[in-house]
């Protein structure tokens, strides 16, 4: 039978696609990685990788193992916190937007990591169409992420943390000429647009639509952060969300301009699979939302000193 270790071998793997970078990872030499994983070939009877000279990526029968395997792994992990008595240890995989990072998610996870400070979070930072694969494959525990604009696969759960509203930015000192009336600025002005691949790019058009206006397309990314500090520097406007925890209105640089017409929000929440063993730290995370947001999702999450209030009186409350 395969030891505890030769499993997170494995998982070290998976994620990587090299057992180089596996190595690193785990402190192991990429030869004493290909060793463990021939071992765990050999005693399931079956090839779990397809190799090349510098990669190892998962065949089917690989892919189907990961979920199995980090479950396998986690439940070990937590034996420790049945053994300690404090309700949540071991180490959690989570997926973020950076956005979420900057905003209301990094106060809930604050609040748990002081609860809880025997737990060990793993974050990867990326995009929501992303991590729905990795979710639904075991690689991720959980990931903060967009309403999903697709149906999802029946063991996938989605669940609505807080959300933001889609605005206008233009920039105080534009490189171009900004329009005076409002209603030419974006059919006149250089646009940043978010990848309209992405989940929030789909939103961005959406908001266009409503608007029924033409816009001049200057630059596509896949960053919000990105795109608010070109806009800041004068070189186009753009609709973003707005992002919690950022300083708007001291922002000397930009300008903040609300549509109310449209009424287009990116609802962020919480993504995992139906059934997982790390449920504990997923519900400490909606738990936390549940208590400073209102029921519309649009409550104090968005605002960073009251959700650090809210996080150091949970931090007093007993575990």
């Amino acid at each position: 039978m395969s030891s505890i270790r030769t499993l997170k071998t494995f998982l070290a793997v998976a994620r990587h696609g090299t057992f180089a970078a596996a190595g690193k990872e785990i402190g192991l030499t990429p030869a004493a990685v290909g060793l463990q994983i021939r071992a765990l070939e050999e005693s399931l009877n079956c090839q779990l990788f397809d190799r090349s000279a510098r990669a190892a990526v998962l065949n089917p029968a690989g892919r189907a193992l990961v979920p199995e395997i980090s479950d396998l792994v986690r439940r070990y992990e937590s034996l420790g916190a049945v053994a300690g008595g404090d309700g949540m240890s071991g180490t959690m995989v989570v997926g973020a937007l950076v956005s979420a990072l900057m905003g209301a998610f990094a106060d809930a996870l604050w609040t748990v990591r002081q609860r809880y400070p025997r737990l060990d979070v793993r974050l990867f930072a990326g995009l929501s169409s992303d991590f729905a694969l990795r979710v639904e494959r075991g690689e991720l525990d959980a990931a903060i992420v967009t309403q999903p604009p697709r149906p999802l696969s029946s063991n996938l759960v989605w669940t609505p943390l807080y959300s933001e509203p889609m605005i206008l930015i233009v920039p105080r000192q534009p490189h171009f000429s900004l329009p005076a009336k409002m209603e030419r600025v974006l059919p006149e002005s250089p646009f940043m647009r978010f990848d309209r691949n992405t989940w929030t790019g789909i939103l961005v058009q959406e908001v266009l639509d409503r608007l029924e206006t033409p816009v001049r397309e200057s630059m596509e990314l896949n960053s919000v952060e990105a795109i608010i500090e070109l806009v800041r520097h004068g070189f186009g406007v753009s609709i973003v969300p707005r992002l919690a925890n950022v300083a708007w209105r001291e922002d000397r640089a930009l300008r903040v301009i609300p549509l109310p017409d449209v009424d287009v929000h990116r609802r962020v929440g919480l993504l995992e699979r139906a059934r997982h063993s790390r449920t504990a730290f997923t519900e400490a995370i909606k738990d936390y939302f549940s208590q400073v947001t209102g029921e519309d999702g649009k409550g104090r999450a968005g605002k960073g000193r009251a959700a650090r209030r809210a996080a150091a009186a949970a931090h007093r409350r007993p575990a």
